[in-house]
């Protein structure tokens, strides 16, 4: 009975492991060389750190057999990435365009650093100017006070 247990468990791991394994059919090693360039620069969009050639995301399996579709049909390195780009946005791209939007990615972070910055100065421009004045009551609370620490 356990050996049918464990015979069962281990066909269904090794199942599982043949799911994983994608098999690709190529004209040419250049045709593949370019499937896997395209597949390396492209970021999968669960994963967000791994690109679709090394993630095991079921959205990055789709991208993958898009692009060798898309390569079957004699598109172009770059035609197949305008068509990720367009379907998946920017983000898709390790190379991202420079745009209104990724500029302000990278403006306002330093916008709010200029203005702490800014902030601080005037701060302590203000306390610089600002003195301290007493008036005759609290000079002589201040006189007492400092005669009596002084017994």
């Amino acid at each position: 009975m356990k050996r049918l247990i464990l015979t069962l468990c281990g066909l269904l791991l090794a199942w599982q492991a043949l799911a994983v394994i994608d098999t690709w059919q190529f004209r040419t090693p250049a045709e593949e060389q370019t499937f896997r360039e395209i597949t390396s620069q492209l970021r999968c969009p669960k994963c967000q750190n791994n690109s679709i050639a090394d993630s095991d995301a079921m959205i990055a399996a789709d991208m993958r057999a898009k692009v060798y579709q898309l390569l079957q049909q004699g598109k172009s390195k770059q035609q197949i990435i305008d068509y990720m780009v367009a379907r998946y946005g920017n983000f898709v791209s390790y190379n991202p365009p420079l745009t209104p939007g990724t500029l302000a990615l990278w403006a306002v972070p330093l916008l709010f650093i200029f203005a702490g910055i800014g902030a601080v100065i005037i701060t302590a421009r203000r306390r610089a100017q600002t003195q301290l004045t007493l008036d005759d009551a609290e000079r002589q609370r201040l006189a007492e006070l400092l005669s009596k620490g002084k017994e």
